[in-house]
C-alpha cells in the first residue's frame, strides 16, 4: 500500500511507532488500511464489537460515553497521530465508549487479526507496540483523571438507581429477583434454608384517598425505615410497587422467618407517622396515623426449589393473611 509524504508524517509522528526502526515501522504499517469518515459521522458506538484500532491521519475524533438519560459525556479528543479503539481487542471487548468524526477526518485502521499477526510473527516489534500503546494509555488516565472520576461518581449513582427504589431507598424488585435466584442456583442450591417474605400495608389506598397520595408515599417511606431496624445486614429488603415489599432471609429457617416477620409486623403497628395538609379552606391540618401490615413467608426447600416458586408461596400465604383479618403473620402451606 502506497502513502502520500503527509500519510507517513503523521504516522512517524504518532506515538505508536515512536521506539521503531524504519524497518518495524514499514512492517507495521503494510498491515494498514486508509478510511475517510465525514464530519458527523460515527466510527464505532459504544457496546460494539471491537474489532479494531484507528490511528489518525488528519481530522479529528471526539471520545464520548452514554449517561443513561439520553445525553453524551465527552471524554477525549484524538488529534492527528493518535490512536484508539486498542483497548477492545486487547480485551476482546465490547466498545467502551462512541467515537465520532468532527470533521473530515482520514485514519488508518489496524485489524484485530493483523493485531494478533504482529504479536505472532513479529514478538520484538509487538513488544514496542503494547509498549507504546501501555504509556499513551497512562498519559491518557492521567489527561483524562477528571473525567474518569465523574465517571465513577456517575456509575455509581447509575448503578443504585438501577437496583434501588427512588422513594424508599430500598432494593427494587429487579435486585431482589436476580439475588434470590442467584443464591437458589448455587452450587448448595436447596440445600440451603433461603426463607421469603411478603408483605403489604393494610388500607394504605384509603390513606391515599382522604389525604392524598403524597401521603400514602410519606407512610410508604415511613414504614420502609422500620425495615433497617429489625433485619440483619444480609437480609435483602424491596419494594415491589405501592405498598407491596418483599424480603429475602439468607440460612434463614422458618421459624426464624416468622419471628423476624412478627417483630417487623410490630414495630410497623407501634410506628407514629405524622401528617399534615392543607384543606380545602386553607386551613393547616395535622394527623398522627398508624399503620398495620399482613405478612407471608415461605422457606427453600420445603416451600420452593426456584425464585418464582418462594415468592408464589409467599404471596399465596399474604393474601391468605389479608383474608384471615389483615395484621397478621402467615406461613406457607
Amino acid at each position: 500500500m502506497s502513502k502520500s509524504p503527509l500519510d507517513n508524517e503523521a504516522l512517524i509522528n504518532s506515538p505508536l511507532f515512536a521506539a521503531m526502526s524504519e524497518l518495524e515501522f514499514n512492517a507495521v504499517t503494510a498491515f494498514l488500511e486508509r478510511h475517510h469518515y465525514h464530519k458527523g459521522e460515527i466510527i464505532f458506538s459504544e457496546g460494539d464489537p471491537g474489532q479494531e484500532m484507528f490511528i489518525i491521519l488528519t481530522g479529528h475524533v471526539v471520545a464520548t460515553v452514554n449517561l443513561g438519560n439520553g445525553k453524551q459525556r465527552k471524554i477525549y479528543d484524538f488529534e492527528p497521530g493518535r490512536f484508539f479503539g486498542e483497548m477492545a481487542i486487547i480485551e476482546d471487548a465490547p466498545r467502551s465508549a462512541t467515537c465520532t468524526a468532527t470533521e473530515e477526518t482520514d485514519v488508518f485502521v489496524l485489524q484485530g487479526l493483523d493485531f494478533y499477526r504482529l504479536i505472532f510473527e513479529h514478538p520484538m516489534i509487538a513488544l514496542k507496540l503494547l509498549g507504546a500503546i501501555s504509556q499513551v494509555m497512562t498519559s491518557w488516565l492521567d489527561e483524562s483523571s477528571r473525567f474518569l472520576n465523574d465517571l465513577l461518581r456517575w456509575g455509581e449513582t447509575a448503578r443504585l438507581r438501577a437496583i434501588t427504589d427512588s422513594l424508599t431507598g430500598l432494593y427494587n424488585r429487579r435486585f431482589l429477583e436476580e439475588s434470590l435466584n442467584s443464591r437458589l442456583e448455587g452450587p448448595n442450591k436447596v440445600k440451603r434454608n433461603i426463607s421469603v417474605m411478603m408483605m403489604d400495608l393494610d388500607r394504605i389506598h384509603e390513606i391515599n384517598n382522604a389525604y392524598g397520595e403524597a401521603a400514602g408515599d410519606k407512610v410508604i417511606k415511613a414504614v420502609a425505615g422500620v425495615f433497617r431496624q429489625v433485619l440483619r445486614d444480609a437480609d435483602i429488603a424491596a419494594r415491589l410497587a405501592g405498598d407491596e415489599f418483599a424480603f429475602v432471609l439468607p440460612d434463614t429457617s422458618l421459624e426464624e422467618a416468622m419471628s423476624i416477620s412478627e417483630r417487623l409486623r410490630l414495630a410497623v403497628s407501634a410506628l407514629p407517622i405524622p401528617l399534615s395538609w392543607t384543606d380545602s379552606q386553607g386551613r393547616l391540618q395535622e394527623i398522627e396515623l398508624s399503620i398495620k401490615t399482613c405478612l407471608g413467608v415461605a422457606v427453600s426447600p420445603q416451600h420452593g426449589t426456584t425464585g418464582p416458586e418462594l415468592l408464589a408461596a409467599a404471596d399465596a400465604a399474604l393474601r391468605k393473611a389479608k383474608d384471615q383479618g389483615r395484621n397478621r403473620v402467615i406461613a406457607a402451606e
